[in-house]
């Protein structure tokens, strides 16, 4: 993964953040290792560990960029919904607040909440967190980027969303394809 991303930040003039996953079981080489690539900033998952653990992760990403002399931005994301089971949405509000701010005040620049909120989600958790502090990730039922920015929400992910959408086609097309040689009429041509 090191070697994939030193190639991207070696591209591009352009700042690369990664997706460092949970820290690969050693978050501080892990960030270490990714600065050395060309890395300024990432995403971490916390996968509902235990609290104390999470927050040790952030603190030792963020120690790494400051021994490597680099501002590294974070964006720690919680699972608080994504992995929430049968929970009350009331308390995964409650439990995304609580690490959210655990993860700024261990040094970590935004708190990443990946799920479909709605807007009175948003707005609590923006409420509970701090304003232009929290990201989110644009999936279908989503609320739409506007609304999401009147709400004070600092970032959109659109994740793997693009590619989805690609694979689709390519699928749609192979399918029929394979029925009968024809590519649908319904597709439209590039501009």
């Amino acid at each position: 993964m090191i070697d994939m991303i030193g190639r991207i930040a070696a591209s591009t003039d352009l700042p690369v953040s990664a997706d460092l996953d949970d820290g690969y079981d050693d978050a501080g080489e892990t960030t270490r290792l990714a600065i050395s690539a060309g890395i300024v900033g990432a995403n971490v998952e916390d996968r509902l560990k235990p609290l104390a653990e999470s927050v040790a992760v952030v603190e030792a990403i963020i120690k790494a960029g400051e021994a490597e002399g680099v501002p590294f931005v974070l964006n720690a994301r919680t699972d608080a919904f994504v992995r929430a089971g049968g929970r009350p949405v009331e308390e995964s509000i409650a439990d995304a607040i609580e690490r959210g701010r655990a993860f700024l005040d261990a040094g970590a620049t935004s708190v990443f909440i990946p799920g479909i909120l709605n807007a009175d989600v948003t707005r609590q958790l923006v409420e509970g967190i701090g304003e232009r502090k929290i990201s989110v990730i644009g999936l279908p039922g989503a609320l739409s980027a506007a609304e999401y920015e009147a709400l004070g929400v600092a970032r959109i992910s659109y994740g793997p969303m693009i590619q989805r959408v690609g694979l689709t086609a390519v699928q749609d097309v192979a399918a029929s394809l394979y029925a009968d040689g024809v590519i649908p009429e319904s597709t439209r041509a590039l501009n």
